[in-house]
């Protein structure tokens, strides 16, 4: 069986694990002291580590071994995702950290339903990515940022954009030695001004299919299409 995997805040020699991730090791899987685990920090790197001791909220740990992982993209993705109803804008913030994104950034363009993402759901959403990345064995957890208009997006070096009637094919232009951004509609779509202005930034629109794919699901579509592409 596998041992259990913490986030950790660093791979210091000698680490406290509070709050949620001590719950889960004291409360949840009755870690005693001498019981082995593996950690991670988030931002690359993963080790061995023993529980040195327990208490009420807290969990001191011995980190005896760490080294750097190697199941990283070689090349930064940032996913662009427009704000969602109900709760898919945290299905598409799981997926994008299984898959391998580097970053999420959530837009508002001119035909989303939600407006505002508060405080409270952008703590959740970095759990969500924290939680997804323990569970895939990703050494980094994507940074989900504060929600962004889409008039702010900054130009980019390789850009995609999922459009359901453009021609090019992401096999088609694909550098997989370059930074990649990427970004999909809301329920509604896009309008063509959203489009025009970012191709202006370095997006090319591409297909996805001849079918129409819900909001949550092209975002997830359109990155599987790059991951895959040379196994990244």
């Amino acid at each position: 069986m596998r041992p259990h995997r913490a986030h950790v805040p660093s791979l210091a020699p000698e680490v406290e694990l509070l709050g949620r991730e001590a719950h889960h090791l004291v409360e949840v899987l009755r870690a005693r002291p001498g019981d082995a685990l593996s950690v991670f920090d988030g931002k690359g790197r993963e080790g061995r580590a023993r529980v040195l001791a327990v208490g009420r909220g807290w969990v001191r740990l011995r980190v005896e071994e760490t080294w750097a992982a190697g199941r990283e993209p070689p090349i930064p993705i940032v996913l662009y995702v427009p704000l969602l109803k109900g709760d898919h804008l945290a299905e598409v913030v799981r997926a994008a950290t299984e898959l391998g994104a580097t970053q999420v950034v959530p837009v508002l363009t001119r035909r989303c339903v939600v407006r505002e993402l508060s405080e409270g759901k952008l703590l959740r959403l970095r759990r969500v990515a924290q939680e997804a990345a323990k569970q895939c064995l990703r050494s980094v957890v994507p940074q989900v940022e504060p929600l962004c208009p889409l008039d702010q997006v900054p130009p980019v070096e390789q850009g995609f954009v999922a459009h359901p009637y453009a021609v090019g094919r992401v096999r088609e232009v694909f550098d997989p030695t370059r930074p990649t951004a990427l970004i999909t509609g809301p329920e509604g779509g896009l309008t063509e001004e959203e489009v025009g202005f970012l191709r202006a930034r370095g997006f090319i629109p591409v297909a996805l299919g001849p079918r129409i794919l819900r909001a949550e699901t092209a975002p997830v579509a359109l990155l599987s299409l790059i991951t895959a592409a040379e196994g990244l």
